[in-house]
């Protein structure tokens, strides 16, 4: 088997509009296609960064709370490369959102850090 790549990333949110708010006014996402399913009673958000399609954003009626802690099995969080790992985290509290202390990866010696999204899912800045 040979896998390309990643091709996306979905997440299923319990509030729509103030998911994409964040995702799209805080991160800088940029919206490719937005589809209301009158059916199903859900949007389907489909977000790109610098032009590359990687989130799909979901919402559903009445989704059930995702446990954060203790950590589950499964995906643990999303990951960003940023260059500035300070200048991101200035950005960020600038826009009112709570990050955690920066740290440095034992192993690569690496800038990284978390905050999360509306729902709580565990977003980390790792530092080129």
């Amino acid at each position: 088997m040979k896998l390309n790549k990643i091709h996306h990333i979905a997440i299923l949110c319990s509030d729509y509009q103030k998911s994409k708010a964040f995702y799209v006014d805080i991160l800088g996402l940029t919206v490719l296609n937005e589809t209301y399913r009158k059916e199903r009673e859900s949007y389907k958000l489909d977000l790109g960064l610098h032009g590359t399609y990687v989130i799909e954003l979901f919402s559903f009626p009445n989704p059930p709370k995702r446990p954060s802690r203790p950590e589950a099995v499964g995906l643990r969080h999303l990951a960003f490369e940023v260059g500035d790992i300070v200048k991101t985290v200035k950005e960020l509290t600038g826009k009112e959102v709570a990050v955690e202390a920066i740290r440095t990866d034992e192993n690569t010696l690496k800038k990284y850090t978390f905050f999360s999204d509306p729902d709580g899912l565990p977003i980390e800045l790792y530092e080129k």
